[in-house]
Order: structure tokens, then sequence, then C-alpha cells
């Protein structure tokens, strides 16, 4: 039978979760084998690869969208501020920290990240609080940038949901576009605007664009005709694509800023689109089983990827394989495989459990049981098959 929590899914987001997660691990399995980015110091069939900032824009639309879902069924109430700032945290801060302890782990005992020194104390400090993009330290893992944007935005999302309620989604899209557009064009003139540019402020335009576009969930009769919105977030996705494509990886990485903001509504319609199931075939195939799987682990796989393709790229196969292309596909062949396990692994102790118990004392609890059961039962939610487990919000 099938679970509330299933019924309440929607088909799809999972998935896009997931093969964006993979594509980040694909994406530092290039820089790896081929360093100097942003330069393109590849062969052009693979500097598609270069490209993996746009997977955490999309995790960004995504996250906006996932966490709008329940209030935009709800006429936008948040359902207490507490309550949600405890849900965030039990959800996020889990995973994250064991991800930290892990990534300390390896950068001591291992290898740093590539460009980085040995993390400090004030590493520690600043990564455990979030505060990474606040001040500069060795970080442990290269992922954990994009941690603390969304931790900040999370600050952010009541008030959003607040205007979005009181004065409309026009007005929200006006008000953060503006003051993000501001301190974009302010900021090579003004050193005190410019220090917010590390704050990566863009993405919380993309966030609200996620928020806006749960709208669809209220409105599914007036939602545009199937082909629609997938076909409009086509359309204005391929001007930005064609703009990438002609300049290239260095001046794109250069102008994130604006081609993030560029790039954002197509994110958000393409998300509008796959949450009421159309184009009918992609969502399918997003919903798939291996796919679903894949969306269920994404963020441990997110968290913990980075340090296991440094290890491996840099004392595994650089001493035994030749540079550039055959490094590259043998540390593809190597690392994503071992990236998806760990993650799988991690997930079980560090994901799922916080997913199936929203207290300590039910964790406490069911922690208990577990030890009290017949050695000889097998849990598939052990096994990576939860149920009635409600999907991970993000990425």
């Amino acid at each position: 039978m099938e679970s509330s929590a299933e019924r309440g899914r929607l088909a799809g987001l999972d998935g896009i979760r997931g093969l964006a997660a993979l594509f980040v691990v694909l994406h530092h399995c290039r820089l790896t084998s081929f360093p100097g980015f942003p330069a393109d110091t590849g062969p052009g069939w693979l500097s598609w690869l270069l490209y993996g900032h746009f997977a955490v824009v999309l995790f960004i639309v995504l996250s906006g969208f996932s966490l709008a879902v329940s209030p935009a069924r709800s006429d936008w109430r948040l359902g207490g501020l507490r309550r949600f700032a405890a849900r965030r945290a039990w959800r996020i801060l889990p995973p994250y920290w064991g991800a930290l302890a892990f990534s300390l782990v390896v950068a001591w005992t291992l290898v740093p990240q590539p460009g980085e020194g040995v993390p400090t104390l004030k590493s520690v400090v600043l990564y455990g609080l979030l505060l990474q993009d606040i001040a500069g330290s060795p970080s442990p893992n290269g992922a954990f940038w994009s941690i603390a944007v969304e931790a900040q935005l999370y600050l952010a999302f009541p008030i959003m949901i607040f205007v979005l309620r009181r004065a409309g989604a026009v007005v929200l899209l006006g008000i953060v576009t503006a003051l993000v557009a501001m301190i974009g064009l302010l900021s090579p003139e003004v050193p005190a605007v410019a220090t917010l540019m590390r704050l990566t402020p863009q993405f919380a335009a993309l966030f609200a664009i996620g928020i806006v576009a749960a709208m669809i969930l209220t409105r599914p009769k007036r939602a545009a005709r199937p082909w629609s919105l997938a076909a409009l977030a086509a359309l204005t996705a391929v001007p930005v694509v064609v703009l990438i494509c002609v300049n290239g990886p260095a001046w794109t990485a250069a102008h994130f800023f604006w081609i993030d903001l560029a790039i954002g509504p197509a994110a958000g319609l393409a998300l509008a689109s796959v949450a009421t199931g159309r184009p009918v075939g992609l969502v399918r195939l997003l919903d798939a089983a291996p796919i679903r799987a894949l969306g269920r682990i994404s963020y441990s796989l997110y968290l913990t990827h980075a340090p296991i393709v440094v290890v491996l790229s840099t004392m595994v196969i650089a001493p035994r394989v030749a540079p550039g292309i055959p490094a590259f596909l043998t540390t593809v062949a190597v690392a994503v495989p071992v990236s998806l396990l760990v993650a799988w692994l991690f997930s079980t102790v560090f994901e799922f459990p916080f997913l199936r118990h929203r207290s300590w004392s039910a964790l406490r609890t069911a922690a208990k049981g577990r030890l009290s059961r017949p050695p000889d039962r097998i849990d598939r939610e052990v096994l990576g098959e939860p149920v009635n487990v409600r999907p991970p919000a993000e990425g």
C-alpha cells in the first residue's frame, strides 16, 4: 500500500536532485584530472563537465521550491518559526556535521583539498558554525561552501513567505531581485558592498524563484497547457546556454553572478513543469527506481564525495595511470561507485534515522528497540529502502 508520504510526494524532484548531485561528482572528477579551472585544460568533449556550479544553482532553486510546497498547500502558512527552524536544523545539521568530521580526518591524515592548506582550528569553528562564507580559512571539503549559503537562506525563508502571502509573487521577486542586482552593480565600486559578494547574494533571488514556482501547486487547474511550461523553460534557457558556449568557462566563471540570475527563471519553470507531471516521459524517467534511489542519498553524496574523489585521484590513480583522459576515465570508474557506496552507508547512519524520527527522544527509543530485535530480522530501512519517509527537501 502507498504511504501518505508517497502520496504527497512530487514525482521527479528526487530524480532531479540525485542527477544534479551526480553531476557535481563528475565535475570534481574532471577538475582533479584536468587542473587549472576555470581554464579549459581538457578535451573539448568534456567541457560540459566544467559547469558543476550550475548544479548548485539548480539545488538552490529546488530548495526554495521544496520548502515552499508545504506552505503552498496550507494557504502560505509556515506553521511557526520555532518549528520550522527546529526541523531545518534536524534535517541539515547531523549529516553536515558527520561529513565535516569525515572531511577533517581525511584532510588531516591523507590529503587536503586542492588549492587549500591543511584545515586549522579556525576552519573547524567556521565550518562547524556554517560561517565559512563570512571569513576565510582552509576548506576541508570543496562542496561545503553552498551549505552555508543554504543555511542563511533558511533565515530569509519565513520573511519571503510572509511577503508572498501579503503582497504576492511579483512584489517578492521584485524586492529580492532589486536588492541582489544593486549589490552586483555597486560591488565593483563600493568596497563595503563588495564584501557581500562572499555571501553569493544571487542565490537569494534563485531561492525566491523556487518559492514562487511552488505556486503552481495552488492552481493546478489554471496551470499552463501540458507542454508550455517545459517549452518556456527551454526557450528561457537557450540564450543563456548559447552565451556560455560562445564565451567559454573562464568568462562564465567570472560572470557567475549575472548568469545565475539569468538561468534562474528557466530552472523555476522546469521545476514547475515537473511538479505538474509534465513532460510525462521525462517525469517517468526521473521517477524511475534507480534515479529515485540516487535522489534519496543525494545530500549525503554531495556532502561526502569531494574528499573521496581527491584521495582516490591523488593517492591511488595519479601514481599508476597516465594523466589526462586515462586518469579521468579511471577516476570516474573508481571514484563514482566508491562515492555512491560511501554516500549510501553514510546516509543510513547520519541521514535516514533523522528523517524517520523527529526528536532525540524518538531517536533514542528507536535505537533501543532496534537493539532488542532478533538478530536475523532484516530491516529494509537499514538497507537504504526507507518506508514512510518524506523525501529530503534539498540536496
